[in-house]
């Protein structure tokens, strides 16, 4: 189905008991939407003010050295190239913690590195939403995750349009075509094959293109 935004807040709304905190999973290939979901839900909410917050997967990226040092590199954005384990304690502490801040950190796309404790997610904020590719694949440690999620939403984008969509992103960062089609086949797309074949069935299915 393709449900509106009001829709998802109607689901988010019916899954909150009260001001209970909730965490919502936004997971979808790369260049489904994400982020673009995630952040239109979080002002459709009301944003910081009425107690929205983002955390954003990719600010779990394993360091460059790290990746480097495991020859990981140039698979960077792949499963094994996050720390799903810092992920999942920060979500637990999410969670648990609700009378204390947790801070997360942020990807900074400019630099290519994270920023740890860019984020504060203060007792106020009730609603999280969790935004990322991998967080409801079914293989470990990935699959650690599950328990975590209150609700979670898929966002489903036919193949040709993600390629598009990457072409245009890396474009955009400043790459010849040759190259930003080399990122796209080389890394991007096997990354979206991982996601639309390990993917478990989210509570919603946004179907997107």
């Amino acid at each position: 189905m393709t449900p509106d935004l009001d829709t998802l807040v109607a689901r988010i709304g019916a899954t909150q008991t009260g001001d209970a905190r909730i965490v919502v999973a936004i997971a979808g290939a790369p260049a489904s939407g994400k982020t673009t979901l995630a952040d239109r839900l979080h002002d459709h909410l009301g944003g910081d003010a009425a107690g929205v917050a983002v955390v954003p997967m990719d600010g779990f990226h394993f360091d460059d050295a790290i990746l480097s040092e495991r020859g990981l590199l140039a698979r960077k954005g792949a499963p094994n190239t996050f720390d799903a384990g810092g992920l999942g304690r920060i979500l637990g502490a999410i969670k648990d913690d609700t009378d204390a801040d947790v801070y997360v950190p942020l990807f900074d796309r400019a630099l290519e590195l994270s920023r740890g404790s860019a984020r504060c997610i203060s007792p106020r904020h009730r609603i999280i939403l969790v935004e990322g590719n991998y967080l409801l694949l079914n293989q470990a440690p990935w699959d650690q995750l599950a328990n975590l999620f209150d609700l979670s939403i898929y966002l489903e984008v036919p193949e040709d349009i993600l390629r598009d969509r990457l072409l245009d992103r890396w474009r955009g960062f400043g790459f010849s075509a040759a190259d930003a089609l080399q990122k796209a086949q080389g890394n991007d797309l096997p990354n979206a094959q991982t996601v639309v074949m390990l993917t478990r069935q989210a509570d919603i299915t946004v179907t997107a293109g």
